[in-house]
């Protein structure tokens, strides 16, 4: 868990780094236009959802020509306001067509508040994930107000030196995420043990050094095909999709 001391150097909200994550270039050359793949017989792209070998989880066509990953945090603004917005287009006018699929990848870029967020979202039957993910970001203001209170940044404080599965505790408790998954299906005595979960906390912060390597610097950053694209809203994204081809 050596890792997890970052978090104890992390202001409670770092602003800079939530919003500021892309610094890649939209300036490709248009591409062709893709054509659409229909899913398997019986199938659903927006259906077809799974792990993927670097941690992260995908929705729709593995095998797309148009693959878009992203690092989000569960309690970034921006990535709130990104996830309000874009959801719903591009899964229907993209991620259903089968040229594109979209792959999100947890970053904790807020520390100790991003903890049981990402822990609790992993933690949901995977057909879950996106719903899910879709809903925290429908209900971030709340927590939002929260995080930045008094009560909140007593908190952060009060937590520094406390180990892992502690930190995840409190800030699920105080965020009220253990009764916000309990209402979507989650039973309370299966959220704690995913609180406690120190591998899977691991596993978080595996997946966040792979972004550090990639270039990320913040919440949210796009990267289409493994090149990253400026982009932390919907319009500047969708416009890298469609210069792709999508």
């Amino acid at each position: 868990m050596k890792i997890l001391s970052l978090f104890a150097v992390l202001p409670l909200l770092v602003l800079a780094a939530c919003g500021s994550g892309s610094g890649g270039d939209n300036a490709s050359a248009p591409a062709g236009s893709v054509k659409a793949v229909s899913a398997p017989a019986g199938a659903n792209w927006l259906e077809t959802v799974s792990e993927t070998p670097e941690g992260g989880v995908r929705m729709g066509n593995p095998n797309a020509p148009i693959k878009l990953v992203e690092y989000g945090s569960r309690t970034c603004p921006v990535c709130g306001a990104f996830g309000r917005e874009a959801t719903q287009p591009l899964e229907q006018k993209y991620v259903a067509t089968g040229k594109v699929s979209w792959e999100f990848r947890e970053y904790l870029v807020h520390g100790q508040p991003d903890i049981p967020a990402s822990l609790l979202g992993k933690c949901v039957p995977i057909a879950t994930f996106f719903p899910i993910l879709e809903q925290m970001y429908i209900n971030q203001g709340p927590v939002e107000e929260k995080m930045s209170s008094p009560e909140g940044q007593a908190l952060f404080q009060k937590m520094q030196n406390a180990k892992p599965q502690e930190v995840a505790a409190a800030w699920a408790d105080y965020l009220g995420y253990v009764d916000f998954f309990k209402q979507r299906g989650l039973p309370e005595d299966k959220a704690r043990a995913c609180l406690a979960d120190t591998k899977a906390l691991d596993r978080i912060l595996a997946v966040m050094k792979g972004g550090d390597a990639k270039g990320v610097t913040g919440t949210p950053s796009f990267f289409i095909n493994d090149q990253q694209v400026d982009a932390i809203a919907w319009p500047q994204l969708e416009a890298a999709l469609k210069a792709r081809g999508a």
